[in-house]
């Protein structure tokens, strides 16, 4: 009797064992990887804006500073890039699209933890030099490549048997995560998974990709606190009569406007001189330069609120603190297309959205009796739906970022009408980068 009942715990002990291992190796892992993505991500965040306070308090001190210090980081992020991270340059959503839909080489090559490093010191440096950069971007790519590397801790026979699949689950997870943590915005992490990272959502992915959602999302809060990116925007209970009339001349314009930034980075070929197409493919250092020199110059010129992703100049905006030039939204796409161009680390999440809360500052001119923070949110919206062409992600990012769920239907408007137009001048912009990637010697462009 004792001999069975000994062989009935033992058996029943195992079982327990294995059906432990198989929730670690389902969840736990994920877990793990979420809780790690929301610290790096909070540290990254904190990295940056301390970057971005350090240069603006050398150029409060010495203005001219910019127009020496920029180009020279402008070549050093671009020598970095190509001599030690290949794979780190631009926002880093790029790579992760060409990851999960590409064999499994590609994330071999773009999700490793030398390009995570890469991109986190790379774009430190570029926010020191003033260039128009977000963080949101690169922390995708950050969490994405974090995720992927813990791949490691299954064991060799679990990955052998699921191959590409576990890996691509790390990666979107990671991704979705690296969202969340950056905008604090849950939801918008959820709906860029399907919508712009994978355009579709399977059932097995959905509990793993918002569990991890949640972890990173907590872990943030609990070393950030409770907050929205851009705080509360007050929106009365009546809305004016123009406000249709608003939606689509800001989603118009804001599409119009994306749709031509996106065409300017996709077709380099088309409307650069030739001699400095031959300067970027053969001196791409000399190239960075020039470039760090025309962001220094648009900054000075405008007095200093080109620099940076813009995040400053867009909430005093919405909260009324400050007034920007109607040529702020056109400076800031040059600047931002002068930081893109050379191939240094850096997002474009956050410069969208202050290059659309200008839209809606120069459209208040317009519609003066209308409340500027309203048209401030409708700009932002409406850009970024424009650039990323994921009308979904964008009115959701934005709507979690003000606690605007009052304007739900208007963001909701402007980011179709915004992204259809964008449509007419250039594909999607992260999925038509993307592509260059799936070479093993393709060069971002």
């Amino acid at each position: 009797m004792a001999t069975i009942i000994d062989t009935i715990r033992r058996t029943t002990s195992r079982r327990t064992l294995m059906r432990a291992r198989r929730l670690w190796l389902h969840y736990g892992v994920f877990w793990l990887g979420a809780i790690a993505v929301g610290l790096v991500a909070v540290a990254y965040a904190r990295l940056i804006d301390f970057g971005y306070a350090q240069f603006v308090g050398y150029r409060s001190l010495h203005w001219w500073l910019p127009l020496v210090l920029t180009p020279a980081v402008s070549a050093v992020c671009v020598w970095a890039t190509l001599k030690f991270f290949p794979g780190a340059e631009g926002s880093g959503i790029p790579q992760v699209i060409a990851s999960l839909h590409g064999a499994s080489s590609i994330s071999a090559r773009l999700l490793t933890l030398r390009i995570l490093v890469g991109k986190i010191l790379l774009s430190f440096i570029a926010i020191l030099g003033g260039f128009t950069i977000g963080r949101e971007g690169p922390t995708i790519h950050v969490g994405a490549a974090l995720m992927y590397n813990l791949r490691t801790f299954y064991p060799r026979r679990f990955r052998l048997l699921r191959g590409a699949s576990l890996e691509g689950r790390l990666a979107l997870a990671g991704a979705a995560a690296g969202l969340s943590a950056a905008f604090n915005a849950p939801l918008a992490g959820v709906v860029f998974a399907i919508e712009e990272l994978t355009r579709s959502f399977e059932q097995r992915t959905s509990g793993v990709l918002i569990t991890a959602i949640i972890f990173a999302g907590i872990v943030a809060l609990s070393l950030q606190g409770n907050y929205t990116y851009f705080g509360t925007i007050n929106i009365g209970g009546r809305f004016p009569d123009s406000l249709a009339l608003a939606v689509v001349l800001i989603g118009v314009v804001s599409g119009v406007a994306g749709g031509v930034f996106c065409w300017l980075l996709l077709n380099t070929r088309r409307w650069m001189p030739q001699p400095v197409l031959a300067l970027r493919a053969q001196r791409p250092v000399v190239f960075g330069a020039l470039c760090g020199l025309v962001i220094a110059v648009i900054g000075v010129a405008s007095s200093g609120h080109t620099f940076g992703s813009g995040y400053l100049e867009a909430r005093n905006l919405l909260e009324g603190h400050a007034q920007l030039s109607i040529f702020y939204p056109v400076l800031k796409m040059a600047s931002m297309i002068g930081s893109y161009l050379p191939g240094a680390p850096g997002g474009l999440f956050a410069p969208s959205l202050a290059i659309g809360a200008g839209i809606g500052n120069v459209l208040h001119l317009l519609f003066d009796h209308m409340q500027l923070p309203m048209l401030i949110a409708l700009g932002m919206v409406g850009y970024l739906a424009a650039v990323t062409q994921s009308p979904i992600t964008s009115f959701v990012i934005v709507i979690e970022m003000i606690n605007g769920h009052a304007l739900v239907i208007s963001l909701m408007a402007t980011a179709l009408i915004a992204s259809q137009v964008s449509r007419l001048f250039a594909p999607p912009l992260y999925e038509a980068l993307s592509v260059r990637y799936d070479e093993p010697k393709a060069k971002h462009g």
